[in-house]
């Protein structure tokens, strides 16, 4: 008998704020968390904008200060996230468990640009033999997962997940799995990234994938808008812990969600372009209710991929009509996008705690900045302002490049 996975500890970071109390705070007041770069110089920058995590620092307790300037920005998301859920859960106070059932899967999509475009600047100044010793492990992104495991003194499985924008949902699915399955009692998972840095911003540019609204940030991100003109680079992480709901509830944790669904598919159409019927997506979506045993009409809530692209909006659109039937008129649905902007790789994390959120406060957070809406776009996306909703369940989209595509389903307990 499969066992189910309960969510009991969370931690978020982005622009809208470095704990999840005030990133909740803000997303369902509707408050934009993206801004100008301050991070990395922009003059050049055909794009100037980023939901970019603000005046954080990771605490010396974690990492001294000397381990600090070792670790990519994503690695130090990572861990502060990952130290915070799981206070969040109780897990410091009272931890049951043996540290051999205790796993680590996150996610991460691209890794420590930021210290690869420094490192790299060192070695054509100064030569090969000025480049760190500690430049591999401070870029790698199995790093994340490996210094969460290291911290905690966590001896169960310990891995990373790159599957673009899709990896973060992917690794808690795979953290899921081996709750269900019995193999590990308790994971840590999620995902992290941070490459606001030149390389990423010029290649995003190059595609024309990001939004050049500069002069107004917080109204750039616009999903399924008719002035959407692509998506804005975010950062942070959104780290969860999974538990056997059973154990969980033995041990006195607060349940915030359970998840009980999960769907993977590809489009094998295109290596950046989602299918423009969202085939792919609609396969994952089904899949996803098929295997919780739910039916379209049980579900009150989809936080959308909703990336703010032209094409993604409106593929994804249809997804959700081809899904839900009548029934995705009766739904709520947001891109939470509009406010953190696109956290690539940590999206389906922190998107999956807003699902959970929404599940537990009774609050489906809006898609800001959607006045005009695209008439190809003619869903209920809960425009500008947060609605009270009873949610039994919500379901999370995250698509990346290459085609790939995950969902997940949560339910109330």
């Amino acid at each position: 008998m499969q066992k189910r996975v309960a969510i009991t500890g969370m931690a978020a970071i982005c622009g809208l704020g470095n704990d999840l109390e005030t990133v909740w705070k803000n997303l369902i007041a509707g408050k934009p968390g993206i801004t100008q770069i301050e991070s990395v110089d922009i003059t050049e920058s055909a794009v100037k904008i980023a939901g970019e995590v603000k005046n954080f620092k990771l605490a010396t307790d974690i990492l001294d200060e000397r381990e600090h300037a070792r670790y990519d920005r994503f690695i130090h998301f990572s861990l502060h996230s990952a130290m915070e859920a799981y206070r969040h859960a109780g897990l410091d106070k009272n931890n049951p468990y043996n540290t051999e059932e205790m796993g680590c899967i996150l996610g991460v999509g691209m890794g420590g640009f930021p210290e690869i475009e420094k490192t790299h600047a060192t070695f054509l100044e100064k030569g090969a033999r000025r480049v760190s010793p500690f430049f591999i492990p401070g870029i790698i992104p199995n790093m994340s997962s490996g210094l969460v495991s290291i911290q905690l003194g966590l001896k169960g499985l310990n891995y990373t997940i790159s599957s673009a924008c899709a990896s973060a949902a992917h690794a808690i699915s795979a953290a899921c799995y081996e709750i269900m399955n019995g193999r590990q009692e308790v994971m840590i998972t999620g995902g992290a990234e941070s490459v606001i840095s030149h390389l990423p911003l010029s290649g995003f540019t190059s595609m024309k994938a990001l939004s050049r609204n500069n002069e107004n940030p917080g109204q750039a991100s616009r999903p399924f808008d008719s002035a959407r003109d692509g998506f804005i680079m975010g950062e942070g992480a959104g780290i969860l812990i999974l538990e056997d709901l059973e154990k969980a509830k033995a041990r006195g944790a607060t349940i915030y969600a359970e998840i009980v669904g999960h769907g993977a598919s590809s489009d094998a159409y295109h290596i950046t372009a989602p299918h423009p019927e969202g085939e792919g997506a609609t396969r994952c979506m089904k899949m996803t209710l098929k295997s919780a045993g739910v039916t379209p009409e049980q579900v009150q809530y989809v936080n959308a991929h909703g990336t703010s692209t032209p094409l993604g909006d409106v593929g994804e659109t249809k997804a959700i009509k081809e899904t839900f039937g009548a029934h995705a008129y009766e739904l709520n649905v947001s891109s939470t996008k509009s406010m953190t902007g696109h956290l690539l790789g940590a999206a389906g994390g922190i998107e999956t705690i807003f699902c959970a959120m929404a599940i537990h406060t009774g609050i489906v957070p809006p898609t800001i900045n959607l006045d005009n809406q695209d008439p190809e776009c003619d869903l209920n996306y809960t425009a500008n302002k947060a609605q009270k909703r009873d949610i039994q369940y919500a379901l999370n989209n995250s698509f990346g490049f290459g085609g790939t595509n995950s969902s997940l389903l949560l339910k109330k307990v």
